[in-house]
């Protein structure tokens, strides 16, 4: 290889893109360097952002840094990772430490695709309580086999030196030294850029959120594999289990009630034939009463004056029948049965 060759492989990085201001923050403090930016971003069922979406905080972000965008999902094996992390979860079921684990394993492998010496990440010290403190962030880098080579911009002054700083790739006093929950500086920052579309510090993950949480982990428990349906019923509708073997998914506004017919091969979709009201979506096999407890709920989620309706059940097939119904499901069997 040529000592040019060399130069070239040495200004080159990829980099780990959130859509949030940090990592954009990072990718510049690294790019106006002169160094080659590739900008890498794990998508995720988990993710509460749509690369499709024209207003997508990544795909802006690169577009105003001048820098390209590489998408790589987190396959099933982050499904395994969810449901046994070796380092716990967080206050919800987000796995925050094995999953930075899972994201820089990854972005290694990138990085020898490409060509790239070091990787550069937006994480500031003490921002987040599981893995962004300072012996955390060891942990990961070590159980990543990524000594050495993570560079965090906005931290980098309150870190020991990388090694794109110890060969001089990086001119370390063009960092900065931010640390803790604060984010005068980023936002300070941002504004000189004029950056602009980038996601707010939090939320960006519906693994963190108690609703969305709570619905996967009682899926993890009770699915060995869940299918692609299963996890898209997830993000909307109320969830109810009834046994081991059977859950359903009650629409909770038209929008909902399409998307469930949308999903309706998953299993046997209920709704009123005569009566505006609800449709419900059965994950599993219902016996003819338990048919008929589903009919009360579909009654239950109606307006009263229309309760006296017609029930109807489709089958995966596109079988279609009436279901008995003889009761109202009342609210102390509803809060018992929702996940």
């Amino acid at each position: 290889m040529s000592i040019v060759e060399i130069e070239s492989v040495k200004k080159k990085a990829v980099a780990l893109m959130s859509g949030g201001l940090d990592s954009a923050l990072a990718v510049h403090l690294v790019k106006q360097q002169g160094i080659e930016v590739t900008a890498v971003h794990f998508t995720s069922f988990f993710s509460t952002t749509d690369p499709s979406d024209e207003n997508w905080p990544v795909g802006k972000l690169a577009q105003q840094l001048g820098v390209p965008v590489v998408l790589r999902p987190k396959g099933r094996d982050f499904l395994d990772l969810i449901r046994n992390p070796r380092y716990g979860h967080g206050k919800n079921i987000n796995p925050c430490i094995d999953c930075r684990i899972y994201t820089f394993i990854k972005a290694k492998a990138f990085m020898e695709e490409i060509g790239a010496s070091f990787m550069v990440t937006g994480e500031v010290v003490g921002q987040r309580p599981m893995s962004q403190r300072r012996h955390t962030i060891r942990l990961i880098e070590k159980q990543a086999e990524c000594d050495g080579i993570v560079l965090r911009p906005l931290s980098a002054r309150t870190l020991e030196r990388t090694l794109p700083e110890l060969d001089g790739t990086v001119d370390r006093d063009r960092l900065l030294n931010v640390a803790g929950r604060g984010r005068k500086v980023q936002l300070a920052l941002a504004q000189q850029l004029g950056l602009t579309g980038y996601s707010p510090p939090a939320g960006g993950c519906l693994l963190t959120d108690r609703v969305f949480a709570g619905r996967l982990a009682d899926l993890l428990r009770h699915t060995l594999e869940p299918s692609q349906p299963e996890l898209d019923l997830l993000r909307f509708g109320r969830h109810m289990r009834l046994h081991e073997g059977l859950r359903i998914v009650v629409g909770r506004k038209q929008d909902e009630n399409d998307r469930l017919d949308d999903l309706s091969n998953a299993g046997v979709l209920f709704y009123p034939l005569d009566f505006p009201g609800p449709s419900i979506l059965a994950i599993g096999r219902p016996t003819p009463e338990e048919e008929s407890i589903i009919g009360g709920v579909v009654r239950r989620y109606s307006k009263e004056s229309y309760r006296q309706g017609q029930i109807a059940a489709r089958e995966p097939s596109g079988r279609e029948r009436i279901v008995a119904v003889h009761h109202i499901a009342d609210d102390p069997w509803i809060s018992s049965h929702m996940i």
